[in-house]
């Protein structure tokens, strides 16, 4: 049984809440291992390290003196420091005044600003570290595309008669020469949207020419968690024959089609296995992040397009392939703080904000199309904690770097009374935001 088909045999609400929960647990359990494992290298001392929060269901305690704990619910994480009150690092002023001063630099107030400072960081840090293990894993798993474009796999496609092979390499498209993968992608998506299209092919070293679909045929290479598409039951491979009545030939004939309906209800007719599907889906309003820069609002069902073949890949190097995973580290990164930013300033719909439930929906469709989909997304929200963790919101690890700032510039930390009512502000503030969230659930799709 594989990933994908054992996720199956769960409920739906199950097992959306259950790899949720996996989830959460080892992005939180990363994060706070980094305040755990730099606070010890800076002479801090740990006293409880948690995973979860409420009833302690297991613990023990190491050779250090730290107690290992999880707890009931398994939302989120800390880790206790000695001379802090709660899980929040308020000190305890009374645990404090019976230290002595040696006693006092193995806690987070005793501790030299650096020390804290690093501390504090560590935890972001190390939920980016997660985030470009998991890319680098994914793009040595997968490889990139050589050079040249040559066939390393033929998807299943409806198109009957002589094809391409894997190991050919295609040479034209319909006259069009075609020397690289690039110059083959371009002119693919200039190719008029009909059913078959001439390949001209260099195979065991003779040239020939072959039918074949479309380059870019209606095939469904990916359906997008949470979306119409795969509310209708469309799955990875399925072929998109006919839409609203009209006959697809490639995808680039399905946004216009979707766009079409303002929202209605779209007629499908889905080539599967052989065996042709009727189903009908209602698209979603989506804001999409454009190249240039900001959004546009489009119809949408949730669903990206494969190719007839899979392109031969190779392994990249060790350079390349860290390189690739911080370019999609950042994209990933600008995307999502643009997007919040679109929605602060109203300028996109608040519905592009999920909160536990949508996100937990999210990770439930991913695991169900296999786990290559699911280490994805665990990335990408790994990468969205971290980002969110440097927020300067008091509470959150972003605020006590501003407080850390605040005391290098003035060489004294802010008042105590003024530190309490920015924290009350602090955690009302990612309360609301956290609410507000939870509210887009179960009134946006």
């Amino acid at each position: 049984m594989d990933f994908s088909s054992f996720v199956a045999s769960f409920g739906g609400a199950v097992w959306s809440g259950l790899f949720f929960i996996v989830a959460v647990a080892v992005i939180v359990a990363v994060h706070e291992y980094g305040h755990y494992i730099v606070g010890r290298w800076s002479g801090i001392h740990a006293e409880v390290f948690s995973l979860g929060f409420g009833p302690v269901i297991y613990s023990r305690v190491d050779k250090r003196g730290t107690q290992w704990q999880i707890a009931a619910l398994p939302i989120g994480g800390y880790v206790k420091f000695l001379g802090d009150k709660d899980a929040a690092s308020a000190p305890d002023q009374a645990v404090l005044s019976g230290l002595s001063a040696e006693e006092r630099r193995h806690t987070m107030t005793g501790a030299p600003l650096w020390a804290r400072a690093a501390t504090v960081a560590a935890g972001p840090i190390f939920n980016f570290i997660l985030a470009l293990i998991v890319y680098i894993g994914l793009i040595s798993y997968t490889g990139v595309a050589t050079d040249a474009p040559v066939v390393g796999r033929v998807n299943a496609s409806p198109f009957v008669g002589e094809t391409i092979q894997p190991g050919d390499r295609i040479l034209a498209l319909n006259g069009t020469a075609t020397p690289d993968i690039a110059t083959f992608a371009d002119v693919a998506r200039k190719l008029p949207a009909t059913t078959t299209i001439s390949y001209s092919i260099e195979r065991d070293g003779k040239t020939l020419d072959v039918q074949g679909a479309h380059p870019f045929l209606p095939l469904v290479g990916a359906v997008m968690p949470r979306n119409a598409g795969g509310d209708a039951g469309i799955k990875v491979g399925d072929v998109i024959v006919q839409a609203g009545g009209i006959e697809v030939a490639a995808f680039t004939q399905l946004p216009a089609l979707v766009e079409a309906t303002q929202g209605q209800p779209i007629a499908l007719k889905i080539w599967r296995n052989g065996e042709i599907i009727d189903l009908t889906l209602s698209p979603n309003r989506r804001d999409l992040p454009k190249d240039g820069g900001g959004f546009e609002t489009r119809w949408m069902i949730g669903l990206s397009g494969g190719m007839l073949f899979e392109p031969q890949t190779r392994q990249p190097g060790p350079w390349e392939t860290v390189t690739l995973a911080v370019d999609q580290a950042w994209f990933t990164a600008q995307s999502s703080l643009s997007a919040l930013w679109h929605i602060v300033t109203g300028q996109i719909s608040s519905c592009n904000l999920s909160g536990p439930v949508g996100m937990a929906e999210v990770m439930g469709d991913a695991a169900s199309q296999g786990l290559f989909e699911f280490m994805g997304y665990l990335g990408m929200m790994s990468l969205g904690i971290g980002l969110l963790n440097l927020f300067p919101i008091p509470v959150l690890d972003g605020g006590h770097l501003v407080f850390y700032a605040y005391e290098a510039v003035f060489r004294r930390p802010p008042a105590p009374a003024v530190m309490n009512v920015l924290m009350l502000i602090g955690l009302m503030a990612v309360l609301s935001f956290m609410f507000f969230a939870l509210g887009n659930d179960f009134t946006c799709k």
